[in-house]
């Protein structure tokens, strides 16, 4: 194919993002790659341990052509949202023919099968899908049983048993739904996606930041690249007092106004915030079996950064841009040929902003500001409007 794409956080990049991006040049053969990548702030609810221009630029000197920013309504949201987001601004570039991502187990057609049962939303499946709610699973499990109950026991439950599993198949749900034809390309990962036990060569990033919090930098040496180890540094702290001076702030009519924070989550965290005055000791105590602690802590740092959901969906609604974080030689020649074919303006100068109207100005207005933030908890100096050309 001529250009693939994929979606990443590189938080940080290393050997088996790189084994991924092998992949797609190398095994699928595309001459170019686009790479959808988290800002700032990634899906877990948490600050990146590195700046989203350092982590573009990893991903550029690795092979990625177009590193290009998943806004960050998109990008601190549940899975669905996520991925239906990165999908969104893929799709429409409409540049890339394929999109590749990494999975725990799982065929292109176990995705797509089991992808066009569950956005087949008929009365009967949404009956069932509220029954299997309401008995307290997570989403992912009830769409799942629904999906059994209504079309019969023929799919494989793998794919909704991991977070990477569950990933891609709302990346497939999402261009069912928007009748894309472009293809998916499932690749199998090595080890699991939140296993903290460093081994040796490929290892997961949850490893590698747990080793970067205790400040023990050069234990994952020979886990990334050299250009990405020369650049990391403890992950910022000061985050951690600016979560919670929001929280304490914001109003429970307020924060019942976050994605996700439904059911009265707003009142238990105001009220269990008084006696929790760390970060994690407040998300242990807020958390149950049906909210996790990825749930907990993206409704906080959504608190944060002043994400509403009724913002989101409009988000999803609407054209927005794609803003050019980084590019490499070859990604400067392609750059005139996707501005071209794309629907949506591309960001590379502060110029091109001009462009922007209603809920797009909005939704980069909220990547400044949350830019702005960052900088502010790491003392480092990013300048939004910026592209680096590697």
């Amino acid at each position: 194919m001529k250009i693939c794409a994929c979606v990443a956080e590189y938080n940080p990049f290393h050997l088996g993002h790189l084994k991924h991006i092998d992949h797609i040049k190398n095994e699928l053969g595309a001459e170019s790659l686009i790479v959808v990548m988290s800002g700032n702030y990634t899906q877990r609810g948490e600050p990146a341990v590195l700046n989203k221009f350092v982590r573009a630029k990893h991903a550029v000197l690795s092979g990625a052509d177009v590193v290009i920013e998943l806004p960050t309504v998109f990008a601190t949201a549940n899975a669905e949202i996520f991925a239906t987001g990165a999908v969104k601004l893929i799709s429409d570039l409409r540049s890339a023919s394929g999109l590749c991502f990494g999975v725990e187990s799982g065929k292109k057609e176990d995705y797509i099968s089991l992808a066009t049962a569950m956005t087949n939303e008929s009365k009967e499946f949404k009956k069932e899908l509220k029954t299997q709610l309401d008995s307290g699973i997570s989403l992912a499990k009830a769409k799942f049983n629904a999906v059994k109950v209504v079309y019969g026991d023929i799919y494989d439950e793998n794919l909704i048993n991991s977070p990477n599993n569950i990933l891609g198949l709302e990346y497939t749900k999402g261009l069912i739904k928007a009748n894309s034809n472009i293809q998916i390309y499932p690749m199998l990962r090595e080890g699991d996606h939140n296993d903290k036990r460093l081994k040796k060569g490929v290892t997961s990033a949850t490893s590698i930041r747990n080793f970067l919090v205790q400040n023990k930098i050069r234990k994952v040496k020979s886990n990334l690249p050299k250009f990405v180890y020369k650049d990391l540094k403890v992950p910022p702290v000061a985050f951690e007092q600016m979560i919670l001076s929001s929280v304490i702030t914001t109003p429970a009519s307020e924060m019942q106004e976050i994605l996700d924070c439904t059911e009265g989550l707003e009142n238990r965290i105001k009220a269990l915030i008084k006696d929790n005055l760390s970060l994690d000791g407040l998300v242990q105590k807020v958390s149950t079996k049906r909210y996790t602690e990825t749930r907990i802590r993206r409704i906080l740092i959504s608190t944060l950064l002043g994400i509403k959901a009724k913002f989101v969906k409009e988000c999803l609604e609407s054209p927005l841009y794609a803003k050019v974080l980084a590019v490499s030689e070859t990604g400067k020649a392609l750059i005139p040929t996707i501005a071209k074919n794309s629907a949506i303006p591309l960001l590379i100068r502060k110029s091109d902003e001009v462009e922007l109207k209603k809920t797009a100005k909005r939704c980069f207005d909220m990547d400044v500001t949350a830019n702005d933030l960052y900088n502010l908890a790491t003392k480092d100096k990013q300048n939004e409007h910026q592209t680096l050309f590697i």
